[in-house]
């Protein structure tokens, strides 16, 4: 039997797979992540603790047979800033000053007066980010760290995505994916092969120094997600996971985009199997909602079109939300409900599952058809982080409509169905805005964590209308970097066989039709909200002298 590993370093722990070649995972290890919080908006990581738990999580999953079966290994991660010396070792990013410390988080917010003022010099690559830069990419962090740590700057000898740091160190190779780079490095790609570096843009924001070494210090030996990288694993880093040298490395990916590929090609009878069609939410801490297609849709406030970077040949545009898994835990946690709650939980069930059943109970008892309508006075605006898309502002806050005295079990379970809606209508706002420029959808895809919850599920179907299709492996994100790995060892011609074989079938939820309407109506109130709290900083800001 042959095998392949898919590697996912998530935000807060790293994950290994072993997989076959018909898709089916074997087995599955995790290992937590230290994340330090040194000052308001900022967030970090140690390169060396995200590298010692990949290698133990990888050597956790293969323990069992022998290494000649692994024939190859793909690995994925969160679109973080890495920065290390001429000598490999950690570079510090951080105002603590602490060189373990040398990650800049993907959710990190640093960088706003840098990504204002690239977003200010209104450059053509701007086109491709959706019209505005986000601060969570890695450009404004790069400028971030040159005005204010010039010193880490300067020490920094390379300057890597997370995903590409992995790869680095488990080859030797400094290639980058050209995933990572045109997401969220401002790199230009297209069908033609013109691929480079924009000298223009990178004068213009002031980090020309980077063109030093041909751009060695943030990559100019760039390749296509899943294609072999040199010679494989090199002998430390196969010392390193437990795995022979010259075991076939696929380029990497960015985690969600690890998690599109896995699910994207999933098939369903009945279904068309049209990549082009299909809206993939990779859920987790955030969302993202991957769409590929063989035109180049410019999209206001969503991410792309990014050329081959999850699929080879075919546009990427993305989509977001700053905060959901995260959001819902929030909720919960913060309740004084929450508490006694979790000392009545029995077995492995969890309180989300604890709460659905809860709604369920409370809607029999007022003689409703649907718990949805449980809500009809609670309304959430879910940007507590921030709103990535499609309206690209990440100053905007949270808001809750619609609040009481009650602080008992029924009224968390009321807020976490308030939550649970008002995180589909924020989906439902992407959809509308992908679908005004031009792309047509389907079908709905969901993995990651949220993808375990059927209340989540059957709400994304009634309100937006879609048939939500659920991988029956659920872990697409660790699918999906086995798939580059299957890709590098030459075990299928294409990554659309690669992903035919290992992408494996799903289970189909479809819509209930009797809340649609209802559904709209609290769509109109989600979509005030947001305009009435920029009523309100506008009040605000108005002078009072």
């Amino acid at each position: 039997m042959d095998y392949f590993v898919g590697v996912d370093v998530g935000t807060g722990s790293a994950r290994a797979a072993l997989v076959s070649s018909k898709g089916k995972i074997v087995k599955v290890a995790t290992c937590p992540l230290e994340i330090f919080h040194p000052a308001h908006n900022f967030y970090e990581q140690s390169s060396d603790n995200i590298w010692s738990a990949v290698c133990h999580v990888v050597k956790s999953v293969v323990a069992d047979i022998s290494a000649e079966n692994v024939k190859g290994i793909g690995f994925d991660a969160t679109c973080s800033l890495v920065a290390v010396d001429k000598t490999g070792s950690p570079v510090t990013v951080s105002p603590t000053g602490e060189d373990k410390q040398n990650v800049i988080l993907w959710m990190d917010h640093r960088a706003q007066e840098e990504a204002d003022f690239i977003n200010a010099q209104g450059h053509e690559m701007l086109h491709y980010v959706g019209g505005k830069i986000s601060l969570e990419m890695e450009t404004p962090k790069m400028l971030w760290l040159k005005k204010n740590l010039p010193s880490s700057w300067n020490r920094a000898a390379l300057l890597f995505d997370l995903p590409d740091f992995l790869t680095w160190k488990a080859t030797g190779s400094e290639s980058r994916s050209l995933c990572s780079l045109v997401c969220k490095w401002n790199y230009s790609a297209s069908p033609d092969g013109n691929n480079k570096w924009n000298e223009e843009f990178f004068d213009q924001i002031h980090l020309n120094d980077l063109k030093k070494d041909k751009w060695r210090k943030i990559g100019n030996d760039v390749k296509t997600p899943g294609d072999p990288i040199d010679q494989g694993l090199s002998v430390k880093g196969a010392s390193d996971l437990g795995l022979l040298k010259g075991t076939a490395v696929g380029t990497s990916l960015i985690d969600a985009h690890a998690g599109g590929l896995g699910m994207i090609g999933c098939s369903v009878p009945g279904t068309s199997w049209n990549l082009q069609n299909r809206l993939a939410l990779i859920c987790g801490t955030s969302t993202c909602h991957m769409i590929v297609n063989e035109k180049k849709l410019f999209v206001n406030g969503i991410w792309g079109p990014y050329f081959s970077a999850m699929i080879p040949g075919l546009w990427l545009n993305e989509g977001g939300q700053s905060a959901t898994g995260k959001l819902l835990d929030h909720i919960i946690d913060t309740h004084p409900a929450t508490p006694g709650i979790l000392k009545t939980l029995s077995g492995n069930k969890h309180i989300q599952q604890y709460l659905s059943e809860l709604l369920q109970k409370m809607a029999e008892q007022k003689g409703l058809k649907n718990v949805s309508y449980l809500t009809k006075d609670i309304h959430v605006w879910p940007d507590f982080h921030g709103n990535r898309s499609p309206l690209a502002d990440p100053s905007l806050k949270g808001m809750i409509s619609g609040l009481s005295l009650s602080v008992d079990q029924d009224n968390l379970a009321l807020l976490y169905l308030a939550t649970v809606q008002a995180l589909t209508y924020g989906t439902k706002h992407i959809l509308e805005t992908l679908e005004a420029a031009g792309h047509k959808l389907e079908e709905l895809l969901v993995c990651g964590g949220l993808s375990l919850n059927p209340l989540f599920i059957q709400i994304q179907a009634d309100v937006l209308g879609l048939p939500v299709l659920c991988p029956i492996e659920r872990e697409s994100v660790l699918i999906g970097a086995a798939i580059l790995g299957s890709y590098a060892a030459k075990k299928f011609n294409t990554i659309y066989d690669a992903m035919r074989a290992i992408g494996g079938s799903a289970n189909i939820v479809k819509p209930k039709t009797e809340c649609y309407k209802y559904h709209l109506q609290k769509y109109r109130v989600f979509r005030s909200m947001v305009q009435h709290q920029k009523d309100y900083r506008k009040i605000m800001n108005e002078d009072i002298s």
